[in-house]
Order: structure tokens, then C-alpha cells, then sequence
């Protein structure tokens, strides 16, 4: 495993989860900025992180890597702080709606990276939209260190958004799945503790089946749905339901800024 000094500029929920996901792969020089937060003192003390609080302090650290997980209405003002930082370092964003280009603008000579991360990375199992920028120096390395997170979808930075919001609003729409399954085992006689854990560990298999079968949903689908069984009986009031267009329509509620 190729070690890197990560340098993480906000230490909120995604920056946090992050941490843990790098963390859980065996980076272990980790440095946070953020401003004052008795709750980020304590993760980093916790955890044994360098923390600072100016961008002074940061690139004393000399970190060969930078992630940004600020807020979009600041980030641009914290890279400024940045302008005489060595152009070796790259520059991951996560900052929602900030452009690739409005990036370069700020810091034009390092190398940039956008991603849309989810809270899975905490556990190594994300799903992390990314686009390269202009300048791609060292990326390979860094698209590496993210590949620790999760699975890496790379696409052009126009088709982010409908990524993130399938890798990032998505686990809320499965968790209202997992939730109405885990109710409907309680109805039929299982505690909730092993009903969640029963829906849970389905969907786990389900996705890694996806992914590692490369077949389409629909071809897994019908694995399962035997002529006249019970399965495509449950498809059907699936259906009946609407089902297929909530989760459409799910998806265009939560695209829309």
C-alpha cells in the first residue's frame, strides 16, 4: 500500500467518515484543519491526529495530498489561504457545486480532483463519484489512495451530480427499504433486532452480487422470480405499488438545486 501524508480541511460528518475510512486502510499521517471544535479536539485526539488550525500550520506539514470538505460558500476563500502551497500537493474537493474550473481559477498550478463521496467510506465500502481536472500530475497515486474508500466511479465532471446523488441520497432511499423490510419481518414474528440485520445483510449481498456478476439488475431480478412463485407475486404488488417510479421520482427531487 502506497502510504501519503492527507492533509483533511474540515472535519464535519464526510471529512470525519473519511478519516475513519483511511484510517480502517492504514494511513496513519493524517493531519485536520478546522477551526475551533471541541467535538473535531477530541476525534483527533482520539484517533492521534496532527490538528491545526491556519493554512500556515497546514503547509508546514507539507502534506502530499489536500482534501477539501468545507462548505461551498467558503471553500473558495480557504483555498485562497493556500496560493504558496508547493504545486506537487493535489487537491481533492468534495465541496458540493464548486466547479472544477472555479477551483483551477483559485490554484491553477496543482493538480485538482472532484469527488462526490457517501457516508459509507467510513467503512471502506463508498461509493465516490470523481473528475479529473485539466492537470493530472500524481493523480494516479491519489485516485489510489481514494480507491481505499470505496469504489471509484470516474466520469466527466457534468455527470457528478446525477452520481452523487445516487452514491449519496441513495443509502437514504435503501435505508427506507431496509426499514419497511425489517417492519414487515417484525409483523410476521421476528424481533427488530435480527430483522434488521436480516434486511441489511441482504442488501449487502445483493449489491456485492451486482458488482462482482456484472449482470443487469433486471437479469439478477429474474434469477429469483421463478414462473408462478412467490417472488414475482411480491414483483408485482411491487408494481401495483409504483414502487420503480417512487425511486425515479426520488431521484429528480433530490437532483434539483
Amino acid at each position: 500500500m502506497n502510504k501519503m501524508k492527507i492533509g483533511v480541511i474540515g472535519a464535519g460528518n464526510m471529512g470525519t467518515a473519511m478519516i475513519e475510512g483511511w484510517l480502517n486502510a492504514g494511513q496513519d499521517t493524517i493531519a485536520v484543519m478546522n477551526p475551533q471544535n471541541p467535538r473535531v479536539t477530541k476525534f483527533c485526539a482520539e484517533r492521534q491526529l496532527s490538528l491545526f488550525h491556519h493554512a500556515n500550520e497546514m503547509m508546514d506539514w507539507q502534506p502530499d495530498v489536500l482534501l477539501l470538505t468545507t462548505p461551498a460558500s467558503r471553500t473558495l476563500n480557504i483555498i485562497n489561504d493556500f496560493y504558496q502551497l508547493p504545486t506537487k500537493v493535489v487537491m481533492i474537493s468534495a465541496a458540493a457545486g464548486i466547479s472544477l474550473q472555479s477551483l483551477e481559477k483559485v490554484l491553477p498550478n496543482n493538480p485538482w480532483i472532484r469527488i462526490i463521496p457517501n457516508i459509507p467510506v467510513s467503512v471502506n465500502a463508498g461509493t465516490i463519484g470523481l473528475a479529473l481536472g485539466s492537470n493530472t500530475d500524481h493523480s494516479a497515486n491519489v485516485i489510489s489512495l481514494i480507491e481505499q474508500l470505496g469504489q471509484v466511479i470516474t466520469v466527466p465532471e457534468d455527470q457528478l451530480n446525477i452520481v452523487g446523488t445516487i452514491g449519496g441520497c441513495g443509502p437514504a432511499f435503501i435505508d427506507v427499504i431496509m426499514d419497511a423490510l425489517g417492519d414487515a419481518a417484525v409483523k410476521h414474528g421476528l424481533n427488530r433486532k435480527t430483522a434488521n440485520e436480516l434486511a441489511a445483510s441482504m442488501v449487502a449481498g445483493t449489491g456485492k452480487l451486482a458488482l462482482e456478476a456484472g449482470l443487469s439488475p433486471a437479469e439478477l431480478r429474474d434469477q429469483v422470480t421463478s414462473p408462478g412463485g412467490t417472488t414475482i407475486r411480491g414483483v408485482e404488488a411491487l408494481e401495483k405499488h409504483r414502487v420503480r417510479y417512487a425511486m425515479m421520482d426520488a431521484v429528480d427531487q433530490a437532483s434539483q438545486n
